[in-house]
């Protein structure tokens, strides 16, 4: 997919085309965006902007790979899929790598990113000997009755930045194996990812127009994707407000659409507590990945005995915590990914600090001796639950803490938000546990562990604002992307009416 190499300064720079039916082609724009570290703020490679002509091209290539890939036996396409898994697992530390400097994160969050797209692969490579239907009994004589699950067709897909391969991998990997064709779009932050995804697909034996990239902004190149007519279904990661649009856009013509959109996430420390794995948990959930996912820990729940023991605690073990470039092993917590996300998180701050909260640790943009965009770990006090910043999605490493007095308290305070993706309580005792698992309104609750953490073979979504019922992963994830189809087989011989012959 490469066009050319540019020199710049001492870097080969190089542009990077669109593809479309198995071939790189020219964007039919003409127009290109940079690809930032967002560390150092190098240049990486130049991209390619498609327009609504572009995405017209991708969708004709993909329904003629639809024709030829919806033929072929599952079991077969999960071979496709199984070399994916195995050529990822090779290029696993190139990839690594190249994600830490495209997106910043540190590399063994990286590595565990390209693992999960690996695992994804093995999984939904194993669906394809499992995509059962039902069969049951008719109420009429000689008569059969099952169902079968059915591909839906060409497939818009659309993906953030902050897990470049894994989330394509959860949509892309069902999808392919359901027999589905798919037009792709990644976050302009992260096409480089994609890019190489899209290149081992095709390496792997994909059929040409099964997979079609098309890279540029949300607003031009995103907006002709969910908007085109020939495309039966969207899967889309992202923002509340984008969803919400993407939500009303669908339903004017009847399309499908998966939604996943974020989260408020709350961690409950209960004082039976193991206080030492709740720190653990806190650290890793509310600053790894610099608090740049929708899994993150946002809001920590303490119970009134030991939040100035918790918090003395967390304080401490913060203040260690080190900024600065993913690729070296010495780092915690890397950049954030752009300048425009550094400056919604220094407007919040602000913002915290005006409706009263303390702010104990942070909250300020430093310089870790790099020119790119870095910010300190941040810890807010004395928040309440209806300020903005135990509210809102702030999409980076700030964490809110919040004290209460007991049990049903935490969980009202847990579910005091319009979101519902991922919580976790911290307890010793079972019918505490059991409680918040029943009573937390959340797609995930995890029990003395963080918020983050998916597996690939359970089902990841939420509720309420975080997303309209579908899940990605797990066995559920093949129902994101396919169709029942009701069959009924009579052998009798002669008319039969149900609910009428009942001789």
């Amino acid at each position: 997919m490469v066009l050319y190499s540019l020199f710049q300064g001492d870097f080969v720079v190089q542009e990077y085309k669109l593809h479309i039916g198995g071939e790189s082609r020219d964007s039919a724009t003409g127009e290109t965006f940079d690809n930032i570290n967002p560390a150092t703020l190098e240049n990486l490679a130049t991209v390619q902007v498609a327009g609504s002509e572009d995405v017209d091209r991708a969708v004709e290539a993909a329904e003629e790979g639809f024709r030829v890939w919806s033929e072929v036996p599952a079991p077969r396409r999960a071979e496709v899929l199984f070399r994916t898994a195995r050529i990822l697992q090779e290029r696993k530390e190139d990839l690594a790598r190249l994600m830490t400097e495209e997106m910043g994160k540190v590399l063994p969050e990286t590595r565990g990113d390209v693992q999960e797209a690996i695992d994804i692969a093995i999984y939904a490579a194993g669906e394809g000997r499992r995509m059962f239907g039902e069969t049951t009994t008719s109420e009429l004589k000689d008569k059969f009755c099952m169902t079968v699950l059915r591909p839906i067709g060409v497939v818009g897909m659309i993906t953030p930045w902050n897990f470049p391969l894994a989330i394509p991998g959860w949509k892309i990997m069902p999808a392919l194996i359901a027999g589905n064709a798919i037009v792709f779009k990644p976050a302009s932050d992260t096409p480089l990812l994609a890019i190489k995804l899209v290149e081992i697909l095709m390496e792997a034996g994909l059929p040409p127009g099964v997979v079609n990239l098309v890279t540029g902004p949300g607003g031009s190149t995103g907006k002709a994707i969910v908007q085109h007519p020939r495309i039966k279904a969207i899967s889309f990661t992202g923002s509340l407000e984008t969803g919400k649009w993407i939500m009303e856009e669908c339903a004017k013509t009847m399309k499908r659409v998966s939604l996943e959109l974020g989260g408020k996430n709350p961690v409950i420390i209960m004082d039976d507590a193991d206080l030492e794995l709740a720190l653990e948990g806190v650290l890793w959930g509310a600053f790894g990945t610099t608090g740049q996912r929708c899994t993150a820990t946002s809001r920590l729940i303490l119970h009134e005995k030991i939040k100035d023991e918790f918090t003395a605690r967390l304080l401490a073990k913060t203040k260690l915590l080190r900024v600065g470039n993913g690729l070296l092993p010495e780092t915690d917590i890397g950049p954030i990914i752009n300048k425009a996300q550094l400056e919604k998180i220094e407007r919040y701050v602000r913002i915290g600090m005006e409706e009263g909260a303390t702010l104990l640790l942070g909250g300020k943009a430093i310089d870790p001796g790099l020119p790119g965009y870095f910010f300190e770990p941040t810890v807010f006090t004395d928040v309440r639950p209806d300020m903005r910043i135990a509210q809102e999605e702030i999409f980076g490493p700030v964490l809110s803490i919040i004290t209460v007095s007991g049990l049903e308290e935490a969980i009202e305070v847990a579910n005091n938000t319009r979101y519902g993706l991922s919580s976790a309580i911290y307890t010793e005792n079972v019918g505490k546990a059991f409680r918040a698992v029943k009573k937390i309104e959340a797609g995930i609750t995890y029990v003395n562990a963080p918020t983050i953490g998916a597996e690939v073979h359970l089902p990841f979504g939420g509720v309420k604002g975080t997303g309209n019922g579908f899940r990605e992963a797990g066995t559920e994830a093949i129902k994101e992307f396919t169709e029942i189809k009701a069959v009924y087989i009579d052998y009798s011989g002669r008319l039969q009416r149900a609910q009428i012959d009942m001789e």
